[in-house]
């Protein structure tokens, strides 16, 4: 969710204007509008001083990305030499063309 959007989701909540919102944050109605169209996007600190003015908080979170490959299994590779490599990547590479017909007859 943008911050245009939760500032919006949230004072329409609220059942406050923008022009009400701009008031408690002795800014002017257009400012407010400027965010919630998206055309100003607010540090985390004014945002949260918005939010703050209607009772509410923001919280920021960060999560692990899953970046799709196993991190033991990447270690465990690189832990091989550059030929047993090149030798594991041939032979997937042959183990691929060897099965490509049988992947094809499933769709």
């Amino acid at each position: 969710m943008s911050a245009a959007q939760l500032l919006r989701e949230v004072r329409r909540r609220h059942g406050l204007t923008q022009q009400q919102l701009a008031a408690r944050a002795r800014t002017s109605q257009a400012a407010i509008s400027r965010i919630e169209r998206g055309l100003v996007s607010p540090s985390a600190a004014t945002l949260g001083r918005l939010l703050h003015l209607m009772g509410e908080e923001l919280e920021l979170q960060a999560r692990a990305v899953d970046w799709g490959h196993d991190p033991e299994l990447l270690r465990r590779n690189l832990a091989k030499t550059p030929d047993a490599r090149v030798r594991d990547g041939v032979a997937f590479s042959n183990f691929v063309r060897r099965h490509q017909g049988a992947a094809r007859a499933e769709r």
